[in-house]
């Protein structure tokens, strides 16, 4: 007793006393929880009132808190095991009613920022998020970055059975966790028997840093859903000779930057295909080339790349190649096929200098490598 109220009188009144146990998450439902307390009398009250509460076993003593008077919103950021999809991610409305609420949504980790917030959208209490009768918006995008490292640090720690955050106080002055739980699976838990995420993580082993002959430097990495907007902006400034020639068919602008198209593009299943861009130090994008696995060969992959128009007969393309082939190998694709117009030249040579079998047949050239050979 004596060291809670030395606690609350070092971090000042009103405070916040909390059971502290292995066995009882939901500390509210046992009356584990004491809020308001104004005074070392109130505080010894309430630490005794906690540990007649509860079993010796149950009792590790308590914690001590500062006493944040809610001018906000309680959401829950949470994370269980599915038998069938392994770890999701939930959020919605938190707090003691989160149960009566029942306002929450679920997603397949990993988050990137767009994914973040088609979750939230999916909420009613995203509503109120965005400022509602007067009151001002929360910040979104910080809210968006919390659900990114959440959903890292599930995937980065298998072990977690079960994490949520509740509540997560959100308001336009900023966020914090007044209450969190974890429950891991137990120490002797085979790695065989942990249910694996279904969707791969974004695979930053892949992201590299080269330079052109010319000296340009150029980050070569995996594309990721919030890439669109640069995306758009890399078709906009293509040609329609470039268009034409990588696709076999004119193809308008309006066509190629479409919502519809440009999600296939960004969004990517890496198991099933990798797309690469390459990107200047300003962020932008001067090329994309992707692996798409053949279905039903999962040994066997369909190269195509694009690079603009401006950075063209520099060595670009060869360079996101020659990376997609490094790849290629490590995942297990042992041929890569590439099929090209007669009159695209360019790509002829790439393949050409990076040991490809050159092969005319009909109204195209086919290109074939062997992996590792």
């Amino acid at each position: 007793v004596e060291e809670a109220i030395g606690i609350a009188e070092e971090i000042g009144y009103p405070v916040v006393l909390k059971l502290h146990s292995e066995t009882i998450t939901h500390k509210t439902d046992v009356g584990g929880v004491k809020l308001n307390l104004t005074n070392a009398k109130e505080v010894a009250e309430a630490f005794n009132d906690i540990k007649n509460r509860v079993s010796s076993a149950d009792f590790l003593g308590v914690t001590v808190q500062k006493m944040v008077i809610p001018r906000g919103y309680e959401v829950i950021i949470g994370s269980t095991v599915d038998p069938q999809f392994g770890p999701v991610i939930l959020f919605g409305t938190g707090g003691q009613l989160v149960e009566v609420y029942q306002d929450q949504a679920i997603a397949l980790p990993p988050l990137n920022t767009t994914l973040a917030r088609r979750l939230m959208e999916q909420t009613k209490i995203y509503t109120a998020l965005k400022g509602v009768r007067g009151r001002k918006a929360v910040d979104l995008n910080k809210l968006e970055e919390i659900l990114v490292i959440f959903s890292q640090l599930v995937l980065e720690n298998p072990l977690i059975k079960e994490i949520d955050i509740n509540p997560l106080l959100v308001s336009p002055e900023g966020m914090i966790a007044l209450d969190a739980r974890v429950l891991l699976y137990p120490p002797n838990t085979k790695p065989e028997d942990i249910i694996p995420p279904a969707i791969r993580p974004y695979p930053s082993q892949y992201i590299t840093t080269q330079s052109l002959p010319n000296g340009l430097s150029v980050t070569i990495r995996p594309i990721r859903p919030e890439d669109e907007p640069l995306v758009v902006q890399f078709f906009r400034d293509l040609s329609q000779e470039s268009v034409y020639l990588r696709y076999f068919h004119s193809i308008s602008h309006q066509s190629l930057i479409s919502h519809e198209r440009l999600a296939r593009i960004c969004f990517v299943d890496y198991d099933r295909e990798i797309a690469l861009v390459a990107q200047s130090p300003q962020k932008e994008i001067m090329a994309i080339a992707r692996l798409s696995k053949v279905h039903g060969e999962e040994d066997k992959a369909e190269l195509g790349i694009l690079v603009k128009d401006k950075y063209q007969k520099q060595g670009l393309g060869t360079l996101v190649c020659r990376q997609l082939v490094e790849i290629a190998g490590k995942e297990g694709i042992r041929e890569i096929i590439a099929e090209m117009l007669p009159e695209n030249l360019g790509m002829q040579n790439l393949c050409r200098r990076l040991g490809f079998y050159m092969e005319k047949q009909e109204d195209i050239v086919r290109a074939t490598l062997t992996v590792g050979s």
